[in-house]
């Protein structure tokens, strides 16, 4: 029987849990400095002055840099398609786009005195006009890249229209999908230090080999005077996948000192500091037929990309790779622009585009539903795509695999007993309750390991018989070394406790990408898969010389793992005696490279509370199926699908990240962003579904971020139908008590 498909605890546990894991802040080399970075207080201002002459004296303090002490101080965008003249400096040298944003760094001999030294750093400024709503950037009333000319960071992809000429009935409604902050647990934070002429960097994020390439262009390296060595991560959710400003610079303040360097942000720095997510404004009209029938669709985005553009500014090309979602539509269009503001930087969010293009098309659905007088779930069952098995193309070029989109829904229905719930709603209505019920659906097709390609993996055979996998692959929580020794033991019929899983050093693995996109599975898990497979055929054929057999008729019993004759399994090879034969470490590596991207589906049905005069709503049920094909281990599934749920209800009712009109921050603290507990969420109802993909051997699709992009939607839209029958026609999210009280009394005005 398969070890796959089980409920296989996480190996990675037992130590997290026993306080034995290890991050990038338990690294303490005796000797280490610390660094601080002082940061802009202002939003936008002219830097006139920096006067370090009472810091240089501060007690401990070991060196003071600013811009003008760096060998380099330019990053260029991250793609060649985006404005390249608005480079990201490492340090702001003469303008500053958004508090938080690093002017001087310090480094002292105890983290305290880098403290008290901050405080004795002057900064002038000089107060320039500034820009936080997207909307306000496109009209270039204020500049805030001189060189650029414009705050139009780019136009992604080719502006489509949609032909509304047909159309029965049509809908609007401009749309927000607010500024988000990630929020790990575990902050930013690095060490870095310098052997021999080479850079060694302790990083905490998304991939070890990205880091050290981004350290080795900066610096001037080859890649191999760089060492990368990843710990243990507390979260990240995209926002890490990269090499911050504040963390690069630490090889040039190191090597300033002649000391290693230790840097670890706190919370507030963490909210300004680390990349936000989401940021969009959506302006979306929506036309069919009074049959429910849609037959034209447009969007039109406005991304913010926050002081500088990084991956937060491409995210509209994702919103618009699933433009259409599960829906049959061959009439649509699309148009964004992404533009500079002067806030804190956007980058990959979980989910990254396609909750934004999730929550545009199902709102849309229910609003369109809502204009002619028609259940929710009918009008999704009226325009969805048949099932298919073999690949299907949307209008906008996209390519799905796999999908049965109405049997997903089906199965959220039935799950969630809708027809009850919608009695029961009317019941309450008819009352006059002032606790009204709410019933929201979404559903979702998202697009996963959207590069395709393959992952480093190896696997090695020790002189004892156990194994070691190398993964180019970098989790930060997901359970990979459970995972990928699962699928190293179903190959070779070893126990798990024999099997070593290795990632995160580049001296150690050859190569690797960034964890991300919900690619891990199905492609460095492929990848392990193919190596597996390669030793096992190696290890064949040293076994068939050792049992002076034909290659052909050497099987390997996987219950057992062992290797014998077929038919004899009495006479036998162990994996010890196959290394014992050789004095040669055998070796397999992965050739494996996925031919594309994998589409991932699902259905959710979130049932809210909502209190008509305090506002307040509570989520009462959350029912959720998501389909990722094959599941490897159903207990790690349904981890990702639990986290995925709370960050997607999460954004629908609670997170924010605000700014005053001078762009300052409001929510820096998380007493002013509530991110929630297990007191605001349900036990989340998951109901399994699999349909495989053929686009790897595990028929597995990405599940990672499935819960962020079904939830929201299905969370919004549940609030707005419990005020549906009050005339509530859309409400921005997050849905706060202060929103929906006000949509109430707004509504009861009318």
């Amino acid at each position: 029987m398969s070890i796959l498909g089980n409920r296989v605890l996480r190996r990675e546990d037992p130590a997290l849990l026993r306080g034995e894991a290890r991050f990038v802040a338990d690294r303490q080399p005796p000797d280490a400095a610390h660094v601080t970075y002082v940061t802009s207080t202002m939003a936008h201002a002219a830097i006139t002055g920096i006067d370090v002459s009472a810091t240089r004296e501060m007690p401990g303090v070991l060196a003071v840099v600013t811009a003008s002490d760096l060998p380099f101080n330019r990053r260029p965008a991250p793609m060649a398609l985006l404005n390249q003249h608005m480079p990201r400096p490492y340090l702001a040298d003469g303008v500053t786009r958004y508090v938080g944003e690093p002017i001087v760094a310090l480094v002292t001999e105890e983290l305290h005195q880098g403290e008290d030294a901050a405080e004795t750093v002057v900064i002038d400024y000089e107060p320039l006009d500034v820009l936080v709503d997207p909307e306000d950037a496109l009209t270039d009333r204020v500049v805030l890249h001189r060189e650029a000319d414009t705050n139009v960071v780019g136009r992604l992809g080719t502006p489509t229209e949609a032909d509304f000429t047909s159309c029965e009935v049509v809908v609007e409604q401009r749309m927000v999908n607010q500024v988000l902050a990630p929020v790990p647990i575990e902050g930013r934070c690095a060490v870095a230090t310098w052997e021999d002429g080479r850079l060694i960097q302790w990083a905490s994020g998304q991939g070890v080999h990205p880091v050290r390439d981004a350290l080795a262009e900066a610096y001037g390296l080859e890649p191999d005077r760089v060492r990368v060595i990843g710990e243990d991560v507390g979260g990240s959710f995209g926002a890490k996948s990269g090499a911050y400003p504040e963390e690069v610079l630490l090889g040039h303040l190191s090597r300033t000192v002649g000391r290693p360097v230790r840097w670890a942000e706190n919370r507030s720095e963490n909210m300004t500091g680390l990349g936000h997510g989401r940021g969009q404004v959506q302006y979306l009209r929506m036309g069919g037929g009074r049959d429910g029938r849609i037959t034209a669709y447009q969007l039109r985005v406005i991304q913010q990309a926050g002081a500088y553009p990084e991956m937060g500014a491409v995210l509209p090309f994702m919103t618009q790779t699933m433009l259409t979602g599960v829906y049959d539509w061959d009439n649509a269009g699309i148009s964004s622009v992404s533009v500079v503001t002067n806030t804190t930087p956007l980058v990959a969010y979980r989910g990254a585009g396609r909750p934004e293009a999730a929550a545009a098309v199902e709102r849309g659905v229910d609003l369109f539903a809502a204009e002619i007088g028609m259940d929710p779930a009918e009008v999704r069952r009226i325009n969805m795509i048949p099932e298919f098995h073999t690949p299907h193309t949307t209008v906008v070029g996209t390519t799905y695999d796999v999908g049965a989109y109405e049997a997903a829904m089906d199965l959220a229905l039935e799950s969630a007993g809708y027809d009850q719930l919608r009695a029961e709603q009317r019941q309450r209505r008819q009352r006059g309750d002032r606790r009204v019920l709410g019933i929201g659906l979404s559903t979702y097709v998202e697009i996963t390991a959207f590069s395709g390609g393959g992952e480093f993996a190896s696997v090695e055979l020790r002189p004892d018989g156990s194994l070691l996998a190398r993964t180019g692959s970098s989790p930060f929580g997901q359970g990979h070394h459970t995972a990928w020794a699962m699928i190293v033991s179903e190959r070779t019929g070893l126990p798990l406790e024999r099997i070593e899983v290795f990632h995160g050093d580049t001296d150690e693995v050859a190569e690797g990408g960034t964890t991300g996109g919900s690619r891990s599975l199905q492609i460095a898990g492929s990848s392990m898969h193919d190596a597996a497979t390669r030793l096992v055929e190696m290890a064949r054929e040293k076994a068939a010389n050792l049992l002076e057999a034909d290659l052909a008729d050497v099987v390997v019993d996987t219950t057992a793992g062992v290797f014998h004759v077929a038919g004899t399994p009495a006479l036998h090879i162990s994996w010890a005696d196959v290394a014992a034969a050789d004095d040669e470490t055998m070796v397999a590596v992965s050739e494996f490279s996925a031919e594309g991207a994998t589409f991932p589906f699902g259905a959710h049905v979130a049932v809210v509370e909502v209190d008509l005069d305090t506002g307040g709503t509570e989520i009462v049920r959350m029912v959720a199926v998501d389909d990722a094909g094959t599941m490897l281990n159903p207990m790690l599934v349904e981890g990702q699908v639990h986290g995925g749920l709370a960050q997607g209800v999460a954004q629908a009712l609670l997170e924010e990240f605000r700014y005053d009109d001078d762009g300052n921050p409001l929510t820096v603290t998380l007493a002013d962003y509530p991110v929630p507990s297990a007191a605001e969420l349900p036990s989340f109802e998951r109901v399994p579904m699999e349909t495989p993909t053929f686009m790897n051997p595990l028929g597995a699709k990405g599940i990672g971020e499935s819960g962020t992009i079904g939830a929201t939607p299905a969370v919004q839209n549940a609030v707005v139908d419990a005020l549906s029958h009050l005339g509530v026609r859309h409400i921005d999210m997050p849905c706060t008590p202060e929103r929906v009280w006000a949509a109430v009394n707004e509504a009861s005005a009318v």
